[in-house]
């Protein structure tokens, strides 16, 4: 039996990115469950597990990953890092036409490389089955609390990537204090809100109903977990059709504000479609005198949410925003809006993350890139072939090569 050599990649992206597709254990795990699979990992001084965790585990270090035939990662490929014809499977953030990666496909398409985007992985019900969503989720909603710590100067959380592990970050919030009159909006069903709602069940806060939350006063903190339907709405007549929004939201409008306006904290998790209405203008914003933090866990740069400007960092995760000039200013100023919108938030877990991640991927990948693929899971999530041209269904990229 031919053996398929799979080679982990030494993540390149500055700032650096601790994370792993697979943990040394699960290498193993690999090695032991697939006879037909080598595997060898490319020393790096970065990740959460040091390289002697691989070799004691029995993984081979390998400096050269240019006879491997499948190369994983996790962030997006350095293109000094690209391997010519090879299988390379990463986040590649290409497929929603992100200009600032579109050098990155366009290399990818000349060095005649398949790339299998992590994104696009899903089953025969159209659902992902790879991600880091719920981590980025839990850590994102923890940093919201922390930005209101720092914004009301009423309690001072130590930083996800400075605890020990997830045991001492839930620890932490044990400070967290909210008015009684504090109230949070929350977007989005999927993995990365449910992560959200794994630390909101940690707090002395109570959920309540669309309506109870636009509708009435509480004497303690409350939020509210909202769905495409109670923030969308057909401009013409108020009603909202599922299959009609998602095939074609043109005619539909955003009505997240009048919630919003009621909110102390907004913490975004949803899943944007940039053929999608705006949900939150400069307008809207400018016109919600409750609210003091914005939590843009799912980090859609100035398209949904206007406030989000830019990108932060976890070295430096909060930035301010100001109504008056739309235009990013001191978060501690009075008046401005705390923005937390870490775009790798998982990455202050990533010990935890790489261990979810790496499940996945031994469950829902691995086992379909050796039966021939006979599910097309791994064919729907190609963006471009081993022969340098862009898979058929993502021929609509080719308009946005040619734009730069």
């Amino acid at each position: 039996m031919n053996k398929i050599k799979f080679g982990i990649l030494r993540e390149g992206k500055v700032p650096p990115d601790k994370r792993v597709p697979l943990t040394p254990g699960q290498c193993a795990q690999v090695l032991k469950n697939f006879s037909n699979i080598e595997l060898v990992v490319q020393p790096s001084p970065v990740r959460a597990f040091p390289d002697e965790m691989y070799t004691d585990a029995g993984i081979t270090l390998q400096e050269d990953l240019s006879d491997s035939d499948i190369i994983m990662g996790v962030k997006e490929v350095n293109i000094s890092d690209l391997i010519p014809n090879k299988k390379f499977l990463f986040f590649s953030h290409t497929s929603k036409e992100q200009a600032y990666n579109r050098g990155l496909l366009k290399a990818i398409l000349e060095k005649k490389i398949q790339l299998i985007d992590y994104e696009l992985l899903t089953n025969k019900e159209g659902r992902r089955v790879t991600g880091f969503g719920r981590f980025a989720g839990v850590v994102g909603s923890y940093n919201a609390f922390y930005a209101l710590g720092k914004k009301n100067k009423s309690f001072d959380l130590k930083r996800v990537h400075t605890c020990f592990d997830r045991v001492e970050m839930e620890e932490q919030l044990k400070q967290v204090k909210l008015d009684s009159n504090f109230k949070l909006v929350l977007t989005g069903f999927g993995k990365v809100g449910y992560g959200a709602r794994e630390i909101l069940e940690l707090l002395p806060i109570k959920e309540v109903s669309p309506e109870e939350f636009i509708s009435e006063s509480f004497d303690e903190a409350v939020f509210t977990h909202l769905d495409t339907e109670d923030y969308y709405q057909r401009e013409s007549d108020g009603e909202f059709v599922v299959e009609e929004f998602y095939e074609n939201p043109e005619g539909y409008i955003s009505t997240l504000n009048k919630y919003v306006e009621h909110a102390d904290m907004y913490m975004a998790c949803h899943f944007w479609d940039n053929e999608a209405p705006k949900l939150l203008t400069h307008d809207d914003i400018k016109n919600c005198k409750n609210l003091k933090v914005i939590a843009d866990i799912s980090c859609d740069i100035a398209d949904p949410i206007a406030s989000t400007l830019r990108p932060s960092t976890i070295a430096d995760p909060l930035y301010g925003y100001n109504r008056d000039t739309q235009s990013e200013g001191d978060w501690q100023e009075e008046g401005n809006l705390v923005v937390m919108a870490v775009d790798n938030l998982p990455c202050e877990l990533p010990k935890e993350a790489s261990e979810e991640f790496g499940k996945q991927l031994i469950g829902n990948i691995i086992p379909h890139l050796l039966n021939g693929d006979t599910e097309g899971r791994i064919y729907n999530a190609s963006e471009t072939t081993l022969n340098g041209k862009l898979n058929e269904p993502f021929s609509y990229l080719q308009e946005f090569l040619n734009k730069g």
